[in-house]
């Protein structure tokens, strides 16, 4: 007999959990919406080929790969075996594994928009919510398989795109409850003009992938690692100083123009940002130039979404633009830029917060107790009208002692409980008691809408 368990990193969700889910996915899914967003799902399952090369060499390594079907039939053995010892070497071999569990939902989407190019309108505003996977190391807010809300706008170059999807998140907090959240900023174009400064264009992904670890291991071990792929001291003491700059907003904008002075790129970067500041005046953004987001399909602004200071969690989202992402499938010069939320991370910081209204916990609506074949077959008869005007309920299954059946509304939150006895099934009436208050009455089963209505304002 099996142990019942759970692989690591997954979680089952109770009805509680998934009522708290649910209103942050529609809470985000409402705006997304309301911005003219549309929705879009893509398979589990993508072709490795899709996948690597796509999120770095430390991307690539959390990867969940699928075996192929057959590896142990006596034809395929060899290319097993040698597929096998590639996998333990590093490499991946397609006649072990050709397709995996995606790692995010932006990749797909470039996949999408590349595969059906000719059917969609540009500027394509889509959002998504789906599981994605990630082969991590399990903690607290850090999951193996856990829940993306992306919003894209593929097809424009417009800066207009990145102060809606900065706007989208000030407004998903807002109505959240997250008041205090802190919205990061960034540029690749002035990171890479920050590479170029230390020795040129191909420094760009080291550098990047050890400041997005700042956070993490700290500005020493950042240090060891930048020396560690090829920055000399000075080349390290500059980066130093770059993640030192502070200031205002605008403080740190006038000391990027003077950095870069003479880098195009690095200046483009600095203007797109400031545009990106000048149109989100609501928005809690800032500058953060330690912000890099390790991925190597950026190409500009950079968003990161932080948990109000007081709750130590981190990031709740994040995105950028990546301009040509769907290239790598063969559709060149379409712009891109998205964002995406982390509802695990959310829920738990609301959760710490207590940030969860209260009236998400309403439990269903009326439960008939069973208290006979004729009476259960009224409350049956009752009911169906009132399923079909939207309120939840049902008849206990079996006749059985009214404690049993009064426990089983109290497990399940039931907000009444509708009785009809011998009596009140001869004149055509129902006892509905209130669960919440204690408080019953009688009334005419033909009063039974009506009475509902009134209490749970349907």
């Amino acid at each position: 007999m099996a142990k019942a368990g759970l692989p690591q990193g997954t979680r089952d969700f109770s009805s509680e959990i998934l009522k708290k889910r649910t209103y942050i996915l529609e809470t985000i899914k409402k705006i997304f919406q309301v911005y003219s967003f549309e929705p879009l799902e893509t398979p589990a399952i993508e072709n490795i080929s899709t996948l690597l090369g796509k999120y770095g060499d430390e991307g690539d390594k959390l990867i969940f790969k699928v075996l192929n079907n057959g590896l142990n039939d006596p034809k395929n053995i060899e290319k097993s075996k040698k597929g096998f010892e590639d996998l333990l070497a590093g490499k991946v071999s397609e006649d072990v594994t050709s397709r995996a569990l995606r790692y995010d939902l932006t990749i797909p989407l470039a996949r999408f928009v590349a595969m059906n190019f000719n059917n969609i309108y540009l500027p394509f505003k889509r959002y998504q919510i789906q599981q994605v996977w990630r082969a991590d190391r399990p903690q607290r807010g850090r999951y193996r398989e856990f829940t993306q809300c992306d919003a894209d706008i593929v097809g424009s170059y417009s800066l207009s795109c990145e102060a809606e999807l900065a706007n989208i998140y000030h407004d998903v907090f807002a109505a959240l409850g997250l008041n205090r959240y802190e919205l990061k900023v960034n540029n690749r174009k002035v990171l890479a003009a920050l590479a170029r400064k230390c020795g040129g264009n191909n420094k760009l992904i080291p550098l990047t992938v050890a400041i997005d670890k700042l956070d993490k291991i700290g500005i020493e071990k950042v240090e060891e690692e930048l020396k560690a792929n090829g920055f000399t001291d000075e080349q390290v003491q500059i980066i130093k100083k770059f993640l030192d700059i502070t200031g205002t907003n605008q403080q740190k904008l006038d000391t990027l123009n003077e950095i870069f002075v003479n880098d195009e790129e690095g200046l483009t970067g600095v203007k797109e940002l400031t545009n990106v500041i000048q149109h989100t005046k609501e928005v809690n953004i800032s500058i953060d130039l330690t912000l890099a987001r390790g991925l190597n399909y950026y190409t500009g602004v950079i968003f990161e979404a932080k948990a109000p200071k007081e709750v130590n969690m981190g990031s709740i989202g994040g995105g950028g633009r990546y301009d040509d992402l769907t290239g790598l499938f063969g559709v060149k010069n379409i712009p891109g830029v998205g964002i995406s939320f982390g509802v695990d991370r959310i829920y738990d910081v609301l959760e710490e917060l207590n940030l969860f209204p209260k009236n998400i916990f309403f439990g269903p609506d009326v439960l008939f107790l069973n208290l006979g074949e004729s009476e259960s077959s009224k409350s049956m008869e009752l009911l169906k009208p009132l399923r079909k005007r939207n309120f939840s309920g049902e008849v206990f299954h079996e006749q059985t002692k009214i404690d049993k059946q009064m426990k089983y509304a109290d497990r399940k939150n039931f907000n009444f409980a509708a009785i009809i006895g011998p009596e009140e099934f001869s004149q055509n009436m129902v006892t509905m008691k209130n669960l919440k208050t204690g408080e019953q009455q009688k009334i005419l089963q033909s009063e039974l809408f009506n009475f509902l209505s009134k209490f749970l304002h349907k």
